[in-house]
């Protein structure tokens, strides 16, 4: 048996196993491997994904470790798309993992030919970078989903999923749309967000914007349903 069937047997037991095919052969490009794309990577990868290439620029420091699937005291210093893809393929060796440790923005956009993947995920924490990221996502056949804004959370309950001009109560998704309008260019097609409304308002320093694993690894977890339900159809 080979060690694809045995990863994947309980999973195949609930989905079937042209559901585990169908979902093997997709392209998947994820952007964003903190707090939140850490974790969806791993759901993924863990859910059949064999496909996938990881985009961030960081290393990890030392306060990614509360958050980060893989940030610990002996990973500090080290490229964080490297050592989660080290982690991705001890748990899948036959996957076929991409790290690239660059930044998307409007300088390298143009490089990472978004219209070769099946589906594409925002987890980027920069509103410009991400503005344009969910611009050119939308222009694409692939499937585009995107994380809001994680941090200021402590309610797992308030988490849900919404088309992105349905979100409320989330200051990121706010941002977005009004830099939408003030570029004056607005996303090609609607589509999916993880997002949550609650707001700590009470917050010791909002500015700081505090974070917790339950949240960012539920936030990632969503993610990466809506790729492994999409895919298993």
């Amino acid at each position: 048996m080979a060690i694809e069937e045995k990863i994947f047997g309980r999973f195949e037991l609930l989905v079937g196993g042209d559901a585990v095919a169908r979902i093997g052969h997709k392209r998947v490009i994820l952007f964003g491997v903190g707090g939140v794309g850490s974790w969806c990577a791993e759901s993924l990868v863990r859910s059949g994904i064999c496909h996938l290439t990881i985009v961030d620029s960081d290393c990890v420091c030392t306060s990614n470790i509360n958050r980060q699937l893989m940030a610990t005291t002996k990973s500090v210093g080290q490229t964080k798309v490297d050592v989660l893809k080290e982690r991705l393929l001890s748990i899948n060796p036959s996957a076929e993992i991409t790290a690239l440790q660059k930044v998307f923005n409007e300088d390298t956009a143009s490089e990472f030919e978004l219209d070769g993947y099946d589906y594409i995920i925002d987890a980027i924490d920069s509103l410009k970078d991400k503005s344009l990221l969910i611009l050119m996502a939308t222009r694409t056949k692939a499937k585009f989903f995107s994380s809001m804004g994680a941090a200021l959370k402590l309610d797992p309950a308030r988490i849900g999923i919404t088309e992105f001009w349905k979100v409320k109560g989330d200051p990121l998704a706010r941002a977005l749309r009004k830099r939408f309008k003030h570029i004056g260019e607005y996303p090609k097609r609607k589509f999916q967000c993880v997002y949550s409304d609650e707001l700590i308002s009470d917050a010791k320093d909002e500015t700081a914007c505090g974070t917790v694993v339950h949240i960012t690894a539920i936030f990632g977890f969503m993610l990466a349903s809506l790729v492994i339900r999409d895919a298993a159809i």
